[in-house]
């Protein structure tokens, strides 16, 4: 199997940290290939980044070969349904993917993001998925995503403040973390509440394996069918 992990934004140090983390997950022989854009934001924050971010990432996916399944590695799930039409392989964003798992690991949960400019967008996908009613609440850290490697921006300090409140007042069973630059905290986190503390990068390419092994594809009926050639070559 090879399931590409493709960055919406041009930050590859990102990109390899999110492979990184799947590369923890996936079975023996599974590959992951990295793609990061090579135009658009350097990250994606809100509704602008996200749509100045399409186009690119919808070219890295188009010239990619060779592929079982993608991952888009933007827990604003950027791009979503139009790379679904640019494809039959399965395609998974990583913020639905968590939501899925977290929804069937616990009555309700509460997701904690970067930015509060990102907090309606993701309010609007739990809606769009259905699932607004079992998530609590969305949380913002006010941590800039470019700065979740900064020490200095104690990342790790807010994050786990975030969850203490929501383990208090919304009465979380499951934390979801908001952001593929989180994804390397999952799992101390996890063990420190002692509940499910999830990444949708880990998430993701778990069920790509699972839908690959199925040998099920994406529906080219209705909403997903290709889009015309000639609107294809507008992205190069």
């Amino acid at each position: 199997m090879r399931i590409l992990v493709v960055n919406p934004n041009t930050t590859s140090p990102m990109t390899e940290v999110a492979c990184a983390a799947a590369r923890q997950v996936v079975s023996p022989g599974t590959e992951i290939v990295p793609l990061t854009s090579n135009f658009g934001p350097a990250s994606i924050e809100g509704y602008f980044d996200e749509a100045v971010c399409v186009p690119g990432m919808l070219k890295a996916i188009q010239q990619a070969e060779d592929y079982d399944a993608v991952v888009i590695a933007c827990f604003d799930d950027t791009g979503l349904d139009a790379a679904r039409c640019l494809t039959d392989k399965p395609v998974i964003g990583i913020g639905e993917a968590a939501y899925r798992v977290a929804s069937m690991l616990s009555n309700k949960f509460s997701v904690v993001t970067t930015l509060s400019r990102s907090v309606p967008a993701l309010e609007h996908n739990l809606l769009r998925y259905g699932l607004e009613r079992q998530c609590a609440r969305v949380r913002a850290t006010d941590i800039p995503v470019l700065e979740l490697e900064n020490e200095s921006a104690r990342a790790y300090d807010k994050i786990a403040s975030e969850i203490e409140a929501a383990l208090r007042d919304d009465r979380a069973e499951a934390i979801v973390l908001g952001c593929a630059g989180m994804v390397e905290l999952a799992d101390k986190l996890t063990k420190h509440y002692q509940i499910p503390v999830l990444d949708g990068v880990t998430c993701a390419v778990s069920m790509c394996e699972s839908l690959i092994r199925l040998g099920v594809k994406t529906s080219r009926k209705g909403g997903y069918a290709p889009p015309h050639t000639e609107k294809i070559s507008v992205l190069g």
